[in-house]
């Protein structure tokens, strides 16, 4: 339970590794979206449990600590959501491999 067989030289289970480590760390990645693109799944937003909150609020914090005053909304697809994608408000909870598009007044 506790345990993850691995080799390194030959590069086995890093990956399962790697998972077992954000689950037991309580690490959820989250990744952004731009209006009319694809996600970017190749530069993630990190969110831990002891650093704060798991939230949409915790995502904007990281981005730029000005973006909770022109937030209007956020779409996220994903876990955490019942329709994809969801509406959803800055207390909305995020799961590990959302994604999440901004949505600014103005």
């Amino acid at each position: 339970e506790n345990t993850v067989v691995i080799s390194s030289s030959k590069s086995w289970n890093l990956d399962v590794l790697k998972e077992y480590i954000f689950q037991k760390l309580e690490i959820i990645r989250v990744y952004t979206k731009v209006r009319k693109e694809k996600p970017d799944f190749t530069n993630p937003i990190t969110l831990t449990r002891q650093r704060g909150s798991q939230t949409v609020e915790a995502v904007l914090s990281q981005i730029h600590k000005d973006m909770i005053k022109d937030f209007k909304f956020a779409l996220v697809w994903g876990r955490s959501t019942k329709h994809n994608p969801q509406r959803v408000d800055l207390h909305h909870k995020l799961a590990d491999e959302d994604v999440i598009q901004i949505v600014k007044n103005g």
